[in-house]
């Protein structure tokens, strides 16, 4: 068998382990020694295991992402979620399809600390959903919005998959950060949008919650200033170059537990609580991360993505052509496979084709988080999809995708403005020390 084949085969054997509900980190790693172990000999896959574990894990610049989960872990624990959702309904929930609204811009607010769509998504359905129930909100919008809004998790920094993306094409992640900020507002902005078309051509879907006076508004403010001090401290000394995204990330997450403390909600079990949620979503990343570098090696050893790439390159088509296809590829991929895995799975085989191309590598890092957070709510899976159906409990899975469609339509025409209007993501990265 020759080493392309070979990596076609691979690449075959991984889908179906996939499917077969085997962890993924488990599956890319397992396909990616077999595959290196056949082509190079089993002592060349041990050395791949050798090297891969300790290059991987000895990179200093990965310590930003336990950082960053924690930071969200401790505000999770808090109680910022709710007071973040209860001060955008004050100011949002008196208009018709208002508490969706406010589940969307909470889910903005809570993505500035999480980086987590999966997480927003969980932590905010929790919230929002009994209390869109209690106002006899149809469960399409209601629980549309909230798996929807949860996609802006990975996108507004900080984000977890922005490090990756950073990490694997050595790229800023400054910069990275700042280019998502513009695009996350957008996405809320959108689905907003989106949802006041819907309630106002049928009321029913969302009917008004009580009004609130101006005081009121006000007075909620006060318990969420720490989600901007947080988002200032963190990306403003980044812009600044006061600190690196690493030392940011410590600073941002004993920031949060300082505001724990001081709110008294953050007592021993919660902070055990937070460390221990923290050590198994940086275990389950970590071990996806290491799965991908095993595969990547299979995969390069094998030829097949510098084939895919010279293949797809020599497409007769503009070039914008090429660009929406592989972005296709993302969002395809993103409806069956956790988005982690696909921006270490994907992006090394597409990044030297796209930088070939012509394209700003900060601009196309922001393009594939948008694609793959699509990908997270368009079925015939949509992770997010899932996580809400778990937290909404007695809502078919139909009626939440059938609640997505409008969302999805929002998505479609926010990525066009995206690729139409590359400033949208340069803009603020090009202010940067």
């Amino acid at each position: 068998m020759t080493p392309l084949a070979a990596g076609v085969v691979g690449v075959g054997v991984l889908l179906v382990l996939l499917f077969s509900r085997m962890p993924i980190g488990f599956v890319m790693g397992l396909v990616g020694f077999a595959g290196f172990a056949y082509l190079a000999g089993f002592e060349g896959g041990l050395g791949v295991l050798r090297t891969v574990v300790y290059s991987t894990f000895a990179d200093y610049g990965l310590s930003v992402i336990p950082l960053f989960i924690l930071m969200g872990s401790f505000c999770f624990y808090a109680g910022l979620s709710k007071d973040l959702y209860d001060t955008v309904h004050r100011w949002l929930g008196q208009f018709r399809g208002g508490l969706a609204m406010a589940t969307v811009g909470a889910c903005a607010g809570f993505a500035a600390i999480s980086g987590s769509s999966l997480a927003t998504a969980a932590t905010m359905g929790t919230v929002a959903l009994p209390e869109m129930k209690r106002y006899n909100y149809d469960d399409r919008l209601a629980t549309g919005a909230v798996a929807a809004g949860g996609t802006i998790g990975i996108l507004i920094p900080p984000s977890v998959i922005l490090i990756l993306y950073g990490v694997i094409t050595e790229q800023s992640i400054g910069k990275l950060f700042l280019a998502g900020f513009i695009p996350g507002v957008l996405e809320a902005v959108f689905y907003m949008v989106t949802i006041y078309i819907m309630c106002r051509s049928n009321p029913q879907l969302g009917p008004p919650a009580p009004r609130t006076s101006f005081i009121e508004k006000i007075t909620s403010l006060k318990n969420t200033w720490i989600v901007l001090a947080l988002f200032v401290l963190v990306i403003g000394g980044i812009y600044l170059g006061v600190f690196s995204p690493t030392e940011a990330a410590g600073v941002g997450a004993f920031g949060a537990f300082i505001f724990g403390l001081a709110r008294r909600r953050l007592g021993w079990k919660a902070f055990k609580d937070s460390l221990v949620g923290t050590g198994r979503t940086t275990a389950m990343i970590f071990v996806i991360i290491l799965g991908a570098m095993v595969l990547g090696y299979f995969l390069a050893i094998s030829r097949m993505p510098f084939v895919l790439a010279d293949y797809v390159g020599a497409l007769a088509v503009n070039r914008y052509v090429i660009l929406v296809l592989v972005l296709l590829v993302y969002l395809v991929l993103g409806c069956v496979m956790d988005s982690l895995a696909i921006m270490l799975l994907i992006t090394p085989i597409f990044f030297p084709l796209i930088i070939s191309l012509g394209f700003n590598p900060i601009w196309f890092g922001i393009l594939t988080t948008r694609a793959t957070e699509i990908g997270l709510i368009t079925p015939p899976v949509g992770l997010n999809v899932y996580v809400i159906r778990g937290v909404a409990g007695d809502v078919p899975i139909g009626t939440i995708f059938r609640g997505i469609v409008p969302f999805l339509i929002a998505d479609i025409f926010e990525v066009a403005l995206l690729i139409s209007v590359p400033q949208l993501s340069l803009f603020l990265p090009g202010f940067m020390k």
